[in-house]
């Protein structure tokens, strides 16, 4: 029986194999046939049928739910029948369907064929125009050629026959060819210029010679300066070994004979707080390191000794006042003229100055020089910043160590822009001045603390008619105000450096910082710029700072933007001229699923109270010049525990935009629903404060 059976199953697997070569070779046969039957028919026929088919299908559709919504005996049938014809009307689209397609594939192939076609002509276009090229090119090069001989100035035909030798003119050939004329010529050419170059080395000869003695002569007589300078300098290596450089201090000690007393106050208390610290090598107080102080006086002390004039008697007094008189009603200058004199002699400045140039560790320097306006009676100061290594440029880094802007607000509101002494402006009503701050740029800044390193003191409370230099009021202020100027030096420097990073799209966050923050911040910097004063009030975010008065015109504005998916935190800076004893101020606005800011978030609230109020855990290693970078990667971080902390809707289907990464103790707490944003190290979770 089992024999039986196998040999009855061989024949169906045999016949399910032949039908489907069969059915296979039917469809086929059907393409090939269909596609000889596009040539035939219209398409317009086509589409014309296929409305109709869809209209009748239409038409058997409504009648197959008219007749399914009325139920009979004989409507079983009538569906029946009406879905047949349903069928048969699928296999007319189907068909169509087949041929469009069939069209569709015949048109690209012709549409390829005429590209290539077109292709082909194209490049024979274009290797025809190289050609036409590459041959125009050549012709130029031809029609431009120029011989070498022709840059060559030769002597004229006349004094050439006139000069030259038969042998070289050859007057019987050239005359009648010029070619040979032109060869004859440039030899002729040749041998002079062989000529001079023989007396040419026989000269320099002669003059090294020459040379030679006159350098004998010289060597013996300066050979009596070096042995005079050699004992004149044999005591500065004891001076200098002993820190007594004697001679260079008397030289300084006698210009300042002729400083007037704020910048002989200045210049005496600096030195003496210079050589106080550079003897104080053996202490160790952290804060005596100025012995890299230099003080020095520039100038003419020419002109300085011509304003020291000797008494003049009444009798002289009146001969003057004679004579200008006389000359004023010989020249009767106008009015304008004299106010411009009078303005330049009111804020003439002495003609001696002291230089004070203090250094970093690093290398960096300092460099301020006070002058003092002897009308106005006030001390002004110019600063300049001399790092040790090249900075790279950086636009918004731009005012940072700007002469103009470097020492503003060294101490909390002496911005340098109005005078310290009341009188002066009783005196600027006299010749027309509006303001000492439309000339800072040219006699620098009258800060309150340069008037005291100088000893002069101005009371508003009570008049004084003189005000004289006291030196014990520049001694309590010196230390300070010097340790003030390097840490600003060093923290402007140090934002430079950041400032660069940063335009860049990246946050410099150093090793010892690293534990402030998570291991990985998903949330990143995209964009960095400075913008003005005016742009920081026009934001609506920055509103609770401004009504606090933590904005003023003499601070910095920078604008940035950290973005993570579709969300983007917008925060605008203030930077106070005291960073970082000062900390910058942020305004947060988050803009995902609309606008969010302090005044409508909680959390907003909290993430600006993270960086501006606790910003104290961000200084890092002392002074603290990474305070900002750090905040602002605090931001990045606040951002991604923001979005990671939000709710998911579940009824959208998909991954989560910001799957949670952060380990959290708790989503959120209280009745404001604030977020954990507080981050726990070395645990490395994120908590609640």
């Amino acid at each position: 029986m089992s024999s039986d059976s196998s040999k009855k199953r061989k024949p169906k697997v045999i016949r399910s194999e032949e039908g489907k070569r069969n059915r296979h070779e039917e469809q086929e046969g059907r393409y090939f046939s269909e596609e000889a039957e596009v040539e035939t028919r219209d398409p317009k026929k086509d589409q014309q049928l296929y409305m109709e088919t869809c209209q009748e299908l239409q038409r058997l559709m409504a009648e197959i739910q008219d007749l399914k919504s009325k139920p009979s005996k004989d409507g079983v049938a009538e569906i029946e029948d009406r879905k047949i014809k349903s069928c048969v009307h699928f296999m007319t689209l189907k068909k169509l369907n087949r041929l469009a397609h069939i069209r569709l594939k015949k048109a690209r192939d012709q549409t390829h064929e005429a590209k290539q076609k077109v292709d082909a002509y194209h490049l024979q276009l274009q290797n025809l125009l190289y050609e036409v090229m590459h041959l125009q090119k050549e012709i130029t090069k031809c029609l431009e050629f120029k011989s070498k001989h022709e840059e060559i100035e030769l002597v004229s035909v006349e004094e050439f026959y006139r000069d030259a030798p038969s042998e070289i003119s050859k007057p019987e050939i050239t005359t009648s060819d010029s070619h040979q004329q032109t060869l004859t010529r440039l030899d002729w050419e040749l041998e002079q210029r062989k000529r001079l170059a023989v007396k040419y080395k026989e000269s320099l000869a002669s003059k090294e010679k020459i040379l030679k003695e006159i350098e004998v002569k010289n060597e013996y007589l300066n050979s009596l300066q070096p042995q005079l300078y050699g004992i004149m300098q044999a005591s500065l290596p004891m001076q200098e070994y002993l820190s007594m450089p004697f001679d260079c201090v008397r030289k300084q000690y006698e210009t300042a004979r002729h400083l007037p007393a704020p910048l002989y106050v200045l210049f005496v208390q600096a030195s003496a707080y210079s050589q106080a610290c550079a003897q104080m090598k053996s202490c160790a107080q952290p804060n005596r390191q100025d012995k890299r102080l230099v003080v020095a006086i520039e100038g003419s002390v020419e002109e300085a000794k011509a304003l020291i004039k000797p008494p003049e008697d009444s009798q002289d007094d009146e001969s003057d006042s004679d004579a200008e008189e006389e000359q004023t009603t010989r020249r009767r200058p106008t009015l304008g003229v004299q106010l411009d004199d009078k303005r330049k002699e009111m804020l003439k400045r002495h003609p001696l100055c002291v230089s004070l140039t203090i250094k970093c560790k690093d290398g960096s320097a300092l460099h301020l020089m006070f002058y003092f306006l002897m009308n106005l009676n006030i001390l002004t100061v110019k600063a300049r910043v001399a790092s040790a290594t090249e900075l790279a440029t950086a636009i918004s880094a731009g005012d940072l160590l700007n002469p103009e802007f470097i020492l503003s607000c060294l101490y909390p509101g002496d911005d340098g822009k109005k005078t310290p002494n009341p009188a002066n402006r009783y005196q600027f009503d006299k010749v027309g001045i509006l303001s000492l701050s439309d000339h800072v740029s040219e006699l620098g800044h009258p800060y309150v603390w340069v008037q005291l390193l100088g000893g002069l003191n101005f009371p508003t409370d009570q008049p004084q008619p003189v005000v004289t230099a006291d030196n014990a009021l520049s001694a309590s202020h010196m230390e300070m105000t010097i340790n003030l100027l390097r840490s600003r030096l060093l923290s402007r420097l140090s934002l430079h450096r950041q400032f660069s990073s940063l335009e860049h799209s990246s946050i410099p966050v150093t090793v010892e910082c690293q534990h402030l923050f998570p291991a990985k911040v998903v949330s990143r910097l995209t964009k960095w710029n400075v913008i003005p004063y005016e742009d920081y009030l026009a934001l609506p975010y920055t509103k609770d700072v401004v009504e606090c008065g933590l904005v003023q015109d003499t601070h910095q504005y920078y604008f940035l933007l950290i973005e993570r998916g579709t969300a983007k935190l917008q925060a605008a800076l203030v930077l106070n001229p005291g960073y970082c004893s000062i900390p910058p101020v942020f305004s947060l606005c988050l803009n995902w699923k609309g606008e969010r800011n302090s005044s409508n978030d909680e959390n907003i609230r909290v993430m600006e109270s993270e960086v501006n109020v606790f910003y104290k855990e961000l200084c890092g290693p002392s002074p603290g010049f990474q305070l900002l970078t750090n905040q602002l990667q605090r931001l990045c971080m606040l951002l991604d525990v923001y979005l990671e902390t939000e709710g998911h809707d579940n009824s959208v289907e998909g991954p989560h935009e910001f799957p949670p990464e952060k380990i959290c103790l708790r989503l959120v707490r209280g009745p404001s629903r604030t977020k954990p944003f507080k981050f726990n190290h070395p645990q490395g979770f994120f908590s609640h404060r």
